[in-house]
């Protein structure tokens, strides 16, 4: 059975070689991390995490070879799977732009864990608020399936409200990295007002919306 997305080197080269310098990394780090590494900061910058250097050194690479296997595998088990043909590329994009993601993420946590100095309160937001505004660029070029995208059960109910919720989407996504961005300028109480306020608009702006079109669609064929 041939692959939905038909991988091969042109698409596959840049995730694989994302993963292979960072399992190389992890096994650098290992040795040369400490017994203890900080691994999770919060809206302050502050550190209020620790793991083992284990799990400091493997677990986000571990988590990145997930997701890219997890991006092999999906199409075959959709039944919409004909469907990703018609986007194939934007899904390898996909797949490289959440390897890039977590294997960045990966850097800046270990140059933090060797020593030197990395304020991940303040890249962290804005990598994450990069991330969104790339998900949201690629989003509108998605078509109907049952795995990626805005799924509802009015966009899986009408590929016409899943065009048009999805042609929103880099809009949304677009405010929503921006606050999510804002956050490294904003004091105190306003970090977290803003990291709320992207959070809600990402979860609950293109679900409404793809219902407001979808009742709007019942509506005009009665």
């Amino acid at each position: 059975m041939s692959h939905p997305i038909k991988p091969d080197l042109k698409t596959e080269w840049l995730p694989v070689l994302l993963l292979i310098l960072s399992f190389g990394l992890a096994i650098y780090f290992y040795q040369s991390f400490p017994e203890r590494v900080a691994t999770h900061w919060g809206l302050d910058g502050q550190v209020n995490g620790y793991s083992s250097r284990g799990v400091a050194a493997f677990l986000l690479p571990g988590m990145a070879l997930g997701m890219y296997l997890l991006f092999l595998v999906i199409p075959y088990f959709d039944p919409k799977k004909e469907q990703y043909a018609a986007f194939a590329p934007v899904y390898h994009r996909f797949k490289s732009l959440m390897v890039g993601f977590l294997s960045l993420l990966f850097v800046m946590m270990g140059l933090n864990g060797l020593g030197y100095t990395v304020d991940m309160g303040f890249w962290t937001p804005l990598l994450i608020g990069a991330l969104f505004i790339a998900i949201g660029w690629l989003l509108n070029k998605v078509k109907m399936n049952w795995f990626m995208g805005i799924r509802t059960p009015w966009t899986l109910s009408s590929e016409t409200v899943w065009d048009k919720t999805h042609a929103a989407s880099g809009k949304v996504f677009l405010l929503a990295g921006l606050l999510m961005a804002a956050t490294v300028l904003a004091p105190g109480i306003g970090k977290i007002v803003l990291f709320i306020l992207a959070i809600a608009i990402l979860v609950l702006a293109l679900p409404i919306y793809s219902y407001y079109l979808y009742r709007q669609e019942k509506a005009g064929k009665k």
